[in-house]
């Protein structure tokens, strides 16, 4: 008995025309991948303070982000000027907030907005060498700086919205060797997150 010849399928024949067709559109897409590797490129060679969040300060702060990503010491900042810590330049706190209708300042905040739920608290610190300084928080705290009894003016102050850390700093010239008060006020938060550091010197 003889078997059906079976039909073997044959392999679709290419014409010239779409020979020449598939290599046009593969160069159709080779600019994808340039492009990609243009991206990588440029975002690689971007300067790393531009690759950061909260970038937009005008001023060098790269010390203060330093200290900001190191582990804070925990203190309770004072309800009374008797219970207020002392502070240093150059390290990195976590204050412990009380209610503010519970904190005796040394002198008045220069801004009272009590919405029922702020908190507040003081600490003192000392300076060796007279100058201009920064107080850098991580959220939109009042400061106050007390010398003998007055507040000192603020010198300049930045701050970047929904940044942190830090969100805001001010600068004070302080006098040296004399007891110093700093005061916070008018935060919904029982927490901050500060440093004091000298301001870098003028460029001459």
């Amino acid at each position: 008995m003889s078997l059906p010849e079976v039909s073997m399928p044959t392999a679709p024949t290419v014409t010239r025309t779409a020979a020449r067709a598939l290599p046009r559109r593969r160069a159709a897409r080779a600019p994808l991948p340039l492009l990609s590797a243009l991206l990588v490129c440029a975002a690689a060679g971007a300067p790393a303070w531009a690759q950061r969040p909260c970038a937009d300060f005008s001023w060098n702060v790269q010390h203060e982000r330093d200290l900001f990503a190191s582990q804070p010491q925990a203190l309770p900042a004072g309800s009374t000027p008797a219970s207020a810590p002392s502070i240093h330049a150059d390290r990195f706190y976590e204050l412990q907030l009380a209610p503010q209708q519970q904190v005796h300042f040394v002198t008045g905040p220069g801004k009272v907005v009590l919405s029922g739920g702020d908190y507040a608290g003081l600490v003192k610190l000392r300076v060796s060498q007279p100058g201009s300084y920064r107080v850098s928080v991580d959220a939109p705290f009042w400061i106050d700086m007390v010398s003998d009894g007055k507040m000192l003016a603020t010198q300049d102050f930045q701050g970047q919205r929904g940044c942190r850390p830090p969100r805001k700093i001010v600068e004070f010239v302080l006098p040296a060797n004399q007891e110093l008060w700093l005061q916070f006020s008018n935060q919904p938060r029982t927490q901050v997150h500060v440093t004091v550091t000298r301001s870098p010197l003028p460029k001459s």
